[in-house]
């Protein structure tokens, strides 16, 4: 059973962020299905920087493969298919999942095959296992409506088998001190996008976008370096450590389960002194905006967070 898409569901525009903490097992890269070129090719943990990238222009068809499931094969093949009759409004990331566990996680995928969407660098689930053509047709028609409403309109052309119209851009160049911001994220310099956002803030306090993407970047920072498991174990290890139950929520929140990272911060408040209270009232504040100041998910934090405030 496909899930629907939510016909009007919000994106912040903002980079995968789990996909950027370091694996803790580096694999080789993927290899090729047989079919890699501009609409279809092949992606793994190491290399899908630039496939969010791309998702910022065009969505990207997301499927977590194994080569041992005749299922996978087959649903690889069928996507090929369809994405390539989409003339390059789609492209398709062939992700081989025991060859990229960071991925599997980030995308929350239960089983293969699973098939994920990205826009604009989020991730929007469509479904698992093998589904029929007209099936995925309808899907593939409610993610360019999604991806529409969200300014991800471009195209990819199809190289030399010309069925594709030549790439346009999705949106307006970014402010140049947000476009700094971007680069560096993009060469995994944190703090230098830290450091332009902060500007952007100075000289327009009310730029939500920079307050944004300062949150995100921050966070980015806070992760680089560490491992899944090597957060995980301190925060086990060490229940009354704040700074490790700290960066338990950071990972939660990057790997999109924002109600155990804000859980997880809430519960432990009332048992804090003061400096602990105000370290965590900050972190909140920034996860929020990470996730969305208009996501549910914030407003219930927020009253939960009031009232234990107050």
């Amino acid at each position: 059973m496909t899930n629907p898409i939510p016909p009007s569901a919000g994106l912040r525009g903002a980079v995968d962020l789990s996909s950027l903490v370091q694996p803790q097992r580096q694999g080789d890269a993927a290899p090729s299905t047989g079919a890699d070129d501009r609409i279809v090719f092949a992606t793994d943990d190491q290399g899908f920087g630039p496939v969010l990238e791309l998702s910022r222009t065009v969505p990207v068809v997301v499927v977590l493969w194994a080569s041992w499931s005749e299922q996978s094969t087959a649903l690889v093949d069928t996507l090929d298919r369809l994405v390539r009759a989409r003339a390059g409004r789609l492209v398709l990331a062939t992700v081989e999942a025991d060859r990229s566990p960071q991925l599997v996680q980030a995308l929350q995928a239960q089983a293969v095959p699973t098939v994920v969407a990205l826009v604009a660098g989020q991730p929007v689930p469509l479904f698992q296992g093998v589904q029929p053509d007209d099936v995925i047709e309808q899907v593939f028609d409610q993610l360019l409506q999604l991806a529409g409403q969200n300014g991800v309109t471009g195209t990819v052309d199809a190289g030399a088998e010309g069925t594709a119209e030549p790439a346009e851009p999705a949106e307006a160049p970014l402010p140049p001190l947000h476009q700094e911001a971007y680069d560096a994220i993009s060469r995994g310099d944190y703090a230098a996008a830290s450091a332009a956002y902060r500007t952007a803030i100075a000289q327009d306090p009310r730029d939500a976008l920079a307050v944004a993407g300062l949150a995100q970047a921050n966070l980015l920072g806070r992760l680089q370096g560490k491992t899944l498991d090597e957060i995980r174990n301190a925060a086990a290890a060490n229940p009354d450590d704040l700074d490790a139950q700290l960066d338990v929520a950071d990972l939660d929140l990057s790997g999109g389960h924002v109600d155990d990272a804000f859980a997880r911060l809430l519960d432990l408040f009332p048992s804090l002194d003061a400096a602990g209270k105000s370290r965590v009232r900050e972190r909140l504040i920034e996860l929020f905006e990470v996730a969305g100041t208009d996501d549910p998910r914030v407003a219930a934090a927020r009253r939960r967070l009031a009232n234990l405030l107050y």
